[in-house]
């Protein structure tokens, strides 16, 4: 695909050159490749936000792109690197979960290859910066042709994200809030559509406030 486009998700922040790193390698391996930055500001290794954020960005994008994201408690560990086809999106992820709660109901089910194919890779390998030295080329690689079943095994079973459930009681609906946004606003973990499960005109608690 000419001049393909990959975006990248990280906790890297904005004043680090580890963002700076993989796009290097990735233009290195494709001079042609559009690298759109979605956010480097995720909080350290925060699966909760990671999954709230990429809910909310990429089923905006087109099919074609490819999303790189790099937040990674378990860099360093055994934990697998993915990639990922679902809902007619491309991921390349750590196997932390932090994909899967946007995509629970997606059909067809998931297509999930464990990347394990080290001619795809920038050698050597870091401990500590699988975004460089795997996710980065692996995406480079994509973005000129390579068929993703060349990157390893296809896998039946990968990490899923279980964020917290709201309940629900005789006339009460409780939830929590997860974030707060730069307007202020509380994002919380209850889904519109559930308060049309309370009779009458609900009122709203946080903490030992009542909102209206």
């Amino acid at each position: 695909m000419p001049d393909p486009i990959i975006t990248l998700t990280t906790d890297f922040g904005e004043e680090s050159p580890y963002a700076a790193a993989m796009k290097g390698v990735i233009l290195g391996l494709n001079p042609s490749a559009r690298i759109v930055d979605l956010s480097h500001q995720i909080p350290p290794q925060n699966l909760a936000y990671a999954a709230f954020f990429l809910a909310g960005a990429i089923p905006s994008f087109p099919h074609e792109a490819l999303h790189v994201i790099v937040v990674d408690p378990g860099v360093g560990t055994e934990r697998a690197l993915l990639y990922v086809e679902v809902a007619g999106h491309r991921l390349l992820v750590p196997d932390n979960g932090c994909w899967t709660e946007w995509t629970r109901t997606a059909n067809p089910a998931p297509l999930v290859i464990r990347l394990a194919e080290p001619r795809y890779w920038r050698h050597p390998v870091s401990a500590t910066f699988h975004g460089r030295d795997i996710l980065a080329p692996v995406a480079g690689h994509l973005s000129l042709g390579v068929d993703p079943r060349t990157l390893g095994p296809q896998v039946e079973e990968w990490v899923r994200y279980e964020p917290r459930r709201p309940t629900l009681d005789p006339g009460c609906l409780a939830g929590e809030v997860m974030f707060v946004d730069r307007f202020g606003n509380l994002i919380t973990n209850i889904p519109g559509e559930a308060l049309s499960m309370l009779a009458g005109t609900p009122r709203f608690q946080v903490g030992d406030e009542e909102v209206r």
